[in-house]
């Protein structure tokens, strides 16, 4: 890293503060202020991924969960977005060269889209047609670029082998933005439908979904569903994280109504805090252990095995789910204080309940690394 290169984790703790006192506004705009993207862009959160060889920082996957874990400690919603650029910029190692180059021409370009397979890739001379609308458009407002996950077509290659689902990438100006997301939690997200009509892709702006990325390093053995996943469970951490530390300020000064103690004074409070600090602090452990095994089989092999990416899926799915029942916990122990609007604890437990909803941290994902765990035949595709 170059002198001029900026310290993200460095930004990050210098931006927390500013995002806890903004959350609400966040919360109400159903986005990420552009203010306040134009700034992430800046701190490099968006090109944490992005080949060093682009103009990107190509940071290890440990870094960029643990800045997406400070963001979130300020406000889930706010770390989402950051997330989303910098796992949407990871495509760039699977483009060529050249269009990769005229796609980041700037360091402050932002790729944002969604991957699932929703839209319909027509041949087209030169490259496809695509049509299409999908969900969960996160930080589309503030894009430059858009991902969208196209359905593989019938055929087959030479080999026999069935193709895999496709992304696109098209310019931001090309998308329709459409306001669904009124929503529970994470609602500063602005993860949005977004639709194209029969919009024209050259075949240079198409990848192969897990297709072998063009730029061999490290950081790209990670699949893109890989770093998509982490970074939830970095999210869910942070959150998590941020949930203890409000009961602990609250418990202190608050006494129970009935009650002549304060709340940190009741045992019930007690065993709650320690349950929920010994949850979140193993899932951590084993989350960043998953983590740092795969970076190790990345850089010595320049491939992760299916154990290791059954790792880390398990290890992701687990924080997310356990740093849930973490929050689960100080909300409930807060009583009514967490009913407020002005409580952070209602945010963070409507947050961390939007993101278990998402499909890579969902039951199912158990059952992938379950069968794996036990030897039987499963379908790699989305590992």
């Amino acid at each position: 890293m170059n002198d001029a290169s900026p310290d993200p984790m460095q930004a990050a703790h210098a931006l927390a503060p500013e995002l806890r006192a903004r959350a609400e506004e966040i919360e109400a705009a159903r986005r990420l202020p552009r203010d306040l993207s134009d700034r992430f862009a800046a701190a490099g959160f968006y090109r944490l991924l992005v080949p060093e060889a682009y103009g990107g920082l190509e940071r290890p996957p440990r870094e960029a969960m643990e800045i997406f874990e400070v963001l979130a400690r300020a406000d889930g919603a706010s770390a989402w977005c950051a997330f989303i650029g910098a796992t949407s910029g990871r495509v760039l190692a699977s483009l060529p060269e050249a269009t990769a180059r005229a796609v980041f021409r700037e360091p402050t370009t932002l790729v944002c889209g969604a991957v699932a397979p929703r839209g319909r890739a027509l041949a087209a001379e030169g490259g496809v047609r695509v049509t299409g609308r999908w969900a969960w458009g996160s930080g589309i407002a503030n894009a430059d670029w858009v991902l969208a996950g196209c359905a593989p077509g019938e055929a087959t290659d030479d080999a026999g082998t069935p193709p895999r689902p496709r992304l696109v990438l098209v310019p931001a100006a090309q998308v329709e933005i459409l306001d669904t997301w009124h929503v529970s939690g994470l609602a500063g997200t602005g993860s949005t439908d977004f639709a194209l009509e029969d919009v024209f892709v050259p075949a240079s702006r198409i990848v192969d979904l897990g297709a072998k990325p063009v730029v061999e390093r490290p950081l790209y053995a990670f699949p893109q569903l890989a770093l998509l996943g982490l970074s939830l469970g970095a999210i869910a951490l942070g959150l998590a994280r941020a949930a203890i530390d409000e009961l602990i300020a609250l418990a202190g000064g608050k006494t129970p109504q009935g009650s002549t103690r304060p709340l940190a004074a009741r045992a019930h409070t007690q065993s709650e805090v320690a349950l929920a600090e010994a949850g979140v602090r193993a899932a951590r452990a084993f989350y960043f252990e998953a983590i740092d095994a795969a970076w190790t089989e990345a850089r010595t092999h320049g491939v992760i095995p299916v154990a290791h990416r059954r790792d880390l899926r398990l290890a992701t799915t687990h924080a997310a789910r356990a740093s849930a029942a973490a929050v689960d916990r100080m909300y409930d122990v807060a009583g009514g204080s967490s009913v407020y609007l002005r409580s952070p604890l209602q945010r963070h437990f409507r947050d961390v309940h939007v993101l278990t909803q998402h499909m890579m941290v969902a039951p199912p994902t158990l059952e992938l690394t379950g069968r794996l765990l036990l030897g039987l035949e499963t379908d790699l595709s989305t590992l």
